[in-house]
Protein backbone atom coordinates (compact mmCIF):
# COMPACT_ATOMS: atom_id res chain seq x y z
CA UNK A 1 0.00 0.00 0.00
CA UNK A 2 1.42 3.41 -0.70
CA UNK A 3 1.16 6.17 1.43
CA UNK A 4 -1.10 7.78 -0.64
CA UNK A 5 -3.69 4.59 -0.29
CA UNK A 6 -2.86 4.74 3.42
CA UNK A 7 -4.81 8.44 3.63
CA UNK A 8 -7.45 7.55 1.01
CA UNK A 9 -8.56 4.68 3.33
CA UNK A 10 -8.12 6.69 6.74
CA UNK A 11 -9.96 9.92 5.70
CA UNK A 12 -13.00 8.10 4.02
CA UNK A 13 -13.62 5.77 7.44
CA UNK A 14 -13.39 8.95 8.91
CA UNK A 15 -16.57 9.77 7.24
CA UNK A 16 -18.45 6.31 8.14
CA UNK A 17 -17.22 6.66 11.67
CA UNK A 18 -20.31 8.77 12.57
CA UNK A 19 -22.47 6.33 11.11
CA UNK A 20 -20.91 3.21 12.56
CA UNK A 21 -23.74 1.63 13.69
CA UNK A 22 -25.80 2.05 10.11
CA UNK A 23 -22.89 0.89 8.40
CA UNK A 24 -22.13 -2.21 10.14
CA UNK A 25 -25.75 -2.80 9.91
CA UNK A 26 -25.38 -2.28 6.32
CA UNK A 27 -22.51 -4.17 5.66
CA UNK A 28 -24.16 -7.83 6.94
CA UNK A 29 -27.48 -6.74 5.13
CA UNK A 30 -25.14 -6.81 2.23
CA UNK A 31 -23.41 -9.77 3.23
CA UNK A 32 -26.03 -11.92 3.91
CA UNK A 33 -28.00 -10.67 0.51
CA UNK A 34 -24.74 -12.19 -1.41
CA UNK A 35 -23.41 -14.89 0.59
CA UNK A 36 -26.40 -16.63 2.79
CA UNK A 37 -24.17 -19.40 3.36
CA UNK A 38 -22.67 -17.47 6.10
CA UNK A 39 -25.82 -16.44 8.03
CA UNK A 40 -25.35 -19.46 10.51
CA UNK A 41 -22.21 -18.27 11.21
CA UNK A 42 -23.84 -15.35 12.87
CA UNK A 43 -26.37 -16.68 16.22
CA UNK A 44 -25.28 -13.77 18.13
CA UNK A 45 -27.12 -10.09 18.61
CA UNK A 46 -26.64 -8.18 14.98
CA UNK A 47 -26.49 -4.84 16.68
CA UNK A 48 -23.54 -6.34 18.91
CA UNK A 49 -21.55 -7.91 15.78
CA UNK A 50 -21.39 -4.59 14.06
CA UNK A 51 -20.09 -3.01 17.21
CA UNK A 52 -17.42 -5.56 17.24
CA UNK A 53 -16.92 -5.18 13.10
CA UNK A 54 -16.92 -1.91 13.10
CA UNK A 55 -14.39 -1.68 16.22
CA UNK A 56 -12.41 -4.28 14.42
CA UNK A 57 -12.37 -2.40 11.27
CA UNK A 58 -11.08 1.19 12.79
CA UNK A 59 -8.44 -0.74 14.53
CA UNK A 60 -7.31 -2.14 11.41
CA UNK A 61 -7.47 1.46 9.19
CA UNK A 62 -5.85 3.35 12.02
CA UNK A 63 -2.80 0.63 12.09
CA UNK A 64 -2.11 0.77 8.40
CA UNK A 65 0.84 2.24 9.08
CA UNK A 66 1.86 0.00 11.40
CA UNK A 67 1.43 -3.34 10.13
CA UNK A 68 3.34 -4.61 12.62
CA UNK A 69 0.68 -4.47 15.00
CA UNK A 70 -1.99 -5.16 13.09
CA UNK A 71 -0.90 -8.39 10.96
CA UNK A 72 -0.45 -10.78 14.11
CA UNK A 73 -4.11 -9.56 15.40
CA UNK A 74 -5.58 -10.11 11.94
CA UNK A 75 -3.79 -13.30 12.01
CA UNK A 76 -5.18 -14.57 15.30
CA UNK A 77 -8.98 -13.57 14.06
CA UNK A 78 -8.08 -15.38 11.15
CA UNK A 79 -7.31 -18.61 12.55
CA UNK A 80 -10.05 -18.16 15.36
CA UNK A 81 -12.55 -17.67 12.42
CA UNK A 82 -11.50 -21.19 11.10
CA UNK A 83 -13.87 -22.96 14.66
CA UNK A 84 -16.98 -20.93 13.00
CA UNK A 85 -16.60 -22.72 9.78
CA UNK A 86 -15.49 -19.62 7.74
CA UNK A 87 -13.39 -20.74 4.74
CA UNK A 88 -11.27 -18.96 2.33
CA UNK A 89 -13.98 -18.64 -0.34
CA UNK A 90 -16.01 -16.67 2.16
CA UNK A 91 -13.36 -13.71 1.98
CA UNK A 92 -14.35 -12.59 -1.57
CA UNK A 93 -17.74 -11.30 -0.34
CA UNK A 94 -16.96 -9.84 2.66
CA UNK A 95 -14.60 -7.87 0.38
CA UNK A 96 -17.52 -7.63 -1.88
CA UNK A 97 -19.88 -6.43 1.29
CA UNK A 98 -17.53 -3.97 2.39
CA UNK A 99 -16.93 -1.53 -0.69
CA UNK A 100 -20.63 -2.07 -1.19
CA UNK A 101 -21.44 -0.67 2.05
CA UNK A 102 -18.65 2.04 1.66
CA UNK A 103 -20.40 3.21 -1.37
CA UNK A 104 -23.71 3.61 0.16
CA UNK A 105 -22.01 5.04 3.04
CA UNK A 106 -19.54 7.56 1.36
CA UNK A 107 -21.53 7.95 -1.96
CA UNK A 108 -19.84 10.70 -4.05
CA UNK A 109 -16.67 10.81 -1.43
CA UNK A 110 -16.41 7.48 -2.56
CA UNK A 111 -13.88 7.87 -5.86
CA UNK A 112 -12.52 5.30 -8.07
CA UNK A 113 -9.25 6.22 -6.60
CA UNK A 114 -10.84 5.82 -2.36
CA UNK A 115 -12.27 2.26 -3.91
CA UNK A 116 -8.96 1.27 -5.55
CA UNK A 117 -7.06 1.90 -2.21
CA UNK A 118 -9.90 0.14 0.09
CA UNK A 119 -9.83 -2.61 -2.74
CA UNK A 120 -5.74 -2.96 -1.84
CA UNK A 121 -5.71 -2.59 1.40
CA UNK A 122 -8.79 -5.70 1.85
CA UNK A 123 -6.97 -7.80 -0.25
CA UNK A 124 -3.86 -6.91 1.55
CA UNK A 125 -5.33 -8.07 4.80
CA UNK A 126 -7.14 -10.93 3.54
CA UNK A 127 -4.57 -12.32 1.79
CA UNK A 128 -2.63 -12.39 5.16
CA UNK A 129 -5.63 -13.84 6.86
CA UNK A 130 -6.04 -16.51 4.56
CA UNK A 131 -2.36 -17.75 4.69
CA UNK A 132 -2.35 -17.50 8.66
CA UNK A 133 -5.86 -19.68 9.11
CA UNK A 134 -5.53 -22.30 6.13
CA UNK A 135 -1.73 -21.98 4.74
CA UNK A 136 -2.98 -20.79 1.24
CA UNK A 137 -1.53 -18.50 -0.89
CA UNK A 138 -3.88 -15.90 -2.66
CA UNK A 139 -2.83 -14.20 -5.97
Amino acid sequence: MTPNDIDLVQSSFAKVEPIAGDAGQMFYSRLFEIAPEVRPFFTGDMTEQAHKLMTTLGFVVRGLTTLETVVPVAQKLAVAHVDYGVKAEHYAPVGAALLDTLSSGLGDDFTDETRAAWETAYGTLSSVMITAAYGETVQ
